[in-house]
């Protein structure tokens, strides 16, 4: 999946850019300059083609500020990484200096660059964006981030520069992508090696060895597929070293790319807030997931229940997704690896499952004419016929007289119709109400 990388000076308004794209308020908007610190992804889709944004912090040069030293670092790595450059300026400053830093070092890169003035809010604005062709990345998109004018055209722009998505670097795009995900030190690269049976990657008790997403070809008992062993995701505020969030851009490209995600994580230490994060990303992505909790020979005080009741705890966390695969293993002890494979193969048939149109209106019809959807403001809803859209993942359109009627409760009633008569465990399913 292409990246587009929102760079800029402070205050010109990126993170508001950025949440009118992925359509949340998921980064801090404020008129103080430098809010922005962390790293924010988000993915937008515009004519029918979906694409990540990051959202950097402002690029400064010659500061005092520690921050601003560490941003200006993870900015260069943000456009080295990307597919396209959004750079953002401002209609009511003109061309400052910092402009001409960040245009300079833009031109040089060998990535598309779409240049956007925003704060434009009237058409006598409009005048002052003609100065900035003196940047030298060609004639800027008129936008206003705070109202929303002018973002169609710069999305048009910006999908109309987008290179195709391009196969997986491994030329192998008719196999499954397997990729093993998690905070640092939970056991990936043992997973890996002990899979492969060779010291593929470097295994060190210090957390963060793994710096980079290493794919492998797997051929072994009957299952082929490709391994991506990636770098721990941790939490933002503890990124601070610049190759460091090389590697969790890394792996953030790696869940996107990949079909089912092997999710690891600690036995000591319990599904952590950063495990539910790494979750929730494989989710929103729609990926295939398989939780394996590793280091179970290190849990202390085991009675016959323990087991049980941690699973039950797991489900209770990743609720509603609680038809997850969650294997228990000791990967240095070499326990129940094979488990892994038989369930991340397993999720990958559902994740690829196809239903034929027929079979599906038989079975789920009649589950609706015997709990149709209830009556909204006296319109009566029908639902007259179902279909598999062509997407990689499950999803599913009914269609409809009155679709804008049946609210979230009903559709959650088709997802679990649909869960109960074919088996969808370990993948997310969407449900789309269409007019017939």
């Amino acid at each position: 999946m292409n990246l587009v990388a929102i760079v800029g000076r402070p205050n010109v308004g990126k993170s508001t850019l950025f949440n009118r794209l992925v359509g949340m308020r998921q980064a801090i908007v404020d008129e103080t300059a430098g809010v922005t610190r962390d790293r924010h992804y988000g993915k937008c889709e515009w004519c029918g083609k979906e694409f990540s944004v990051v959202d950097t912090g402002g690029f400064t040069i010659n500061s005092d500020d520690i921050f601003e030293e560490e941003i200006r670092k993870q900015v260069m790595i943000a456009i080295e990484e990307s597919d396209l450059v959004l750079f953002m300026t401002e209609v009511d400053t003109g061309i400052t200096d910092f402009d001409y830093e960040i245009a300079k070092i833009l031109r040089r890169c060998k990535k598309p660059v779409v240049l956007a003035c925003n704060k434009v809010d009237s058409g006598d604005k409009m005048y002052g964006t003609y100065e900035f062709n003196a940047l030298g990345l060609g004639e800027p998109c008129c936008i206003s981030s705070a109202t929303g004018s002018g973002t169609g055209d710069l999305l048009d722009k910006i999908v109309s520069l987008l290179p195709e998505n391009s196969v997986a670097e491994d030329d192998n795009p008719d196999l499954p992508h397997f990729a093993i995900v998690g905070k640092p030190n939970v056991g990936k690269s043992s997973l890996t090696n002990a899979l492969l049976g060779e010291e593929r990657n470097i295994v060190t008790p210090i957390a963060g060895t793994t710096r980079d997403s290493i794919s492998s070809h797997y051929n072994k008992f009957g299952h082929e597929f490709i391994l991506v062993d990636t770098a721990g995701v941790r939490k933002k505020a503890k990124v601070t070293e610049d190759l460091e969030f090389y590697s969790v851009m890394r792996s953030v490209r790696a869940i996107e790319n990949a079909d089912v995600c092997i999710l690891m994580i600690d036995a000591t230490c319990g599904l952590e807030a950063q495990d539910m994060s790494i979750f929730n990303l494989i989710a929103r992505n729609r990926k295939g997931c398989v939780i394996v909790v590793n280091k179970w020979d290190l849990v202390q005080d085991k009675t016959a229940n323990t087991l049980k009741e941690y699973t039950e705890a797991i489900k209770a966390r990743i609720a509603p997704f609680n038809d997850i695969p969650i294997i228990f293993t000791s990967v240095l002890n070499k326990q129940r690896i094979l488990d892994v494979l038989n369930a991340a193969t397993g999720v990958y048939e559902n994740y690829s499952r196809r239903i034929p149109t027929s079979q599906l209106n038989e079975i789920i019809l009649p589950e609706i004419e015997n709990y149709p959807p209830p009556a909204w403001k006296g319109k009566y809803v029908k639902i007259k016929y179902v279909t598999q859209l062509p997407t990689k993942f499950p999803s599913f359109a009914f269609f409809c007289n009155l679709p804008q009627y049946i609210r979230d409760p009903y559709k959650r009633f088709l997802e679990n119709k649909l869960r109960s008569n074919f088996d969808f465990s370990g993948c997310t399913v969407d449900v789309y109400l269409r007019k017939k």
